[in-house]
């Protein structure tokens, strides 16, 4: 999955006092689509200039926002374990919409037999898919300790340059340790390492296993959150809708959430569209190149999928191991992993920005904050929502008022043909 794409305006002042166009200038009239555009980027920019006025800041109300934050971040990590699988609910939930509606609209299935259906459809194709790469992946991590001596004679061309990194590292952290005249080796530094190697392996054994028995209580819970979120999700949201005290609030909740439905379900299929495309085009060229068990590492790739930036280039560096370690030399191995990286380009730099270019817009650098943020917050976990709730975070925005200027913020970037307009000057509101 690539970056998402870079579409906002920031438009910038067409004409000021004393900086005129010469009327001998060449006249560039735009086109009508381009009218429109122009006509709401400007319109936009007047709703920023008067959020940014009417709603400015004192020392003491950032000083108590800030606090709020930090208070909400402190929650949301100590309580992942709750949260973390009722957000999950959330976003599978608007990736089930197209289906929920075919099945309890078309079909007339009653809601609740529509939604159990679904999810234990879905349930199986993941426990099939699970059974199936399990065996391999456990296969994988017996073999890769034994796999160790020829890995390092394919990579003994290496073992110079990485000995005298070694060695400047620890001159380096002798000299920070303010013990400079005991010189630690490399040598006796790997003999440390390999005499605790039994150790770590026996640890992470067992913390894998604690892992694995939270994992299937937190997919519990998300599974009947998920039910009840497809079956009374639109009474809940009747419900909200009706207690909110004037129309504009009801038009504005409704608004909202139409716009949650349409554009991030509408990205979730089609990142999950793509990302079986990309796992069945891996799944292929390692059955072609001769990669062991291609059914475990297409899956890999379909998941990684859905991380942005680090998940592909995760990929690559799993696929040149496991092709170092399959293939008899190095150049060899460098074909899985320069085919799964073509493959990713063509996907994400291409072919998935042009199909949500025009609803899905958001600034890259503010996703791989995201990315970082909750990856640090919630682990996997949060890498893989980080995209979806920066989306559902600036839809939010872009509907009330005093958010509006992080909405523009969050969006794309500029698109050229916008920088000539900013917009009407908009006047400060007098206070009576």
């Amino acid at each position: 999955m690539s970056d998402p794409l870079l579409t906002s305006d920031t438009p910038l002042p067409e004409t000021e006092q004393g900086n005129m166009p010469s009327r001998d200038a060449p006249q560039v009239m735009p086109a009508s689509g381009e009218t429109d555009e122009i006509e709401s980027d400007v319109h936009q920019a007047g709703i920023i200039r008067k959020a940014m006025m009417r709603h400015s800041l004192g020392l003491r109300d950032v000083g108590v926002l800030i606090l709020s934050l930090l208070a909400v971040f402190y929650t949301l990590y100590f309580a992942a374990d709750i949260v973390l699988p009722f957000v999950f609910a959330m976003v599978v939930n608007l990736l089930m919409i197209g289906p929920m509606r075919f099945v309890h609209g078309r079909l007339r299935l009653p809601k609740p037999i529509a939604a159990l259906l679904l999810i234990i459809a879905m349930f199986l194709i993941v426990v099939c898919i699970g059974t199936a790469i399990s065996v391999p992946a456990a296969a994988w991590l017996t073999k890769v300790p034994q796999s160790l001596p020829a890995l390092q004679q394919k990579l003994a061309f290496l073992q110079g340059p990485i000995d005298s990194l070694q060695r400047g590292y620890l001159r380096v952290v002798a000299l920070m340790s303010g013990n400079g005249h005991h010189h630690v080796s490399a040598a006796s530094a790997a003999a440390s390492s390999a005499s605790n190697g039994a150790e770590t392996l026996r640890i992470w054994g067992s913390s894998f296993l604690i892992g694995t028995r939270a994992f299937m209580g937190e997919l519990f819970t998300m599974l009947l959150m998920l039910f009840f979120l497809m079956t009374e999700g639109d009474s809940l949201l009747r419900r909200i809708v009706e207690i909110m005290p004037t129309y504009s609030d009801k038009r504005r909740i409704v608004q909202i959430t139409t716009q949650i439905e349409r554009n991030v379900s509408l990205y979730l299929a089609t990142i999950t569209i793509m990302n079986i495309l990309v796992g069945a085009l891996n799944l292929l060229q390692c059955w072609l190149t001769g990669m062991p068990n291609p059914l475990l590492w297409g899956v890999l790739a379909f998941l990684l999928n859905y991380v942005p930036i680090i998940g592909p280039l995760t990929g690559v560096v799993v696929y040149f191991c496991v092709a170092l370690i399959s293939f008899p030399s190095f150049l060899l191995a460098l074909l899985p992993p320069a085919i799964y990286l073509c493959i990713h380009i063509l996907e994400g730099e291409t072919i998935t920005p042009m199909l949500l270019a025009k609803r899905f817009t958001l600034n890259p650098v503010l996703v791989m904050a995201s990315l970082l943020f909750w990856d640090w917050m919630w682990g996997i976990g949060g890498a893989f929502l980080s995209v979806p709730m920066l989306a559902v975070f600036k839809i939010f925005c872009d509907h009330i008022g005093a958010l509006t200027p992080i909405g523009h913020v969050l969006g794309g970037p500029v698109r050229p043909r916008s920088l000539r307009t900013l917009g009407p000057e908009v006047a400060p509101e007098k206070t009576p």
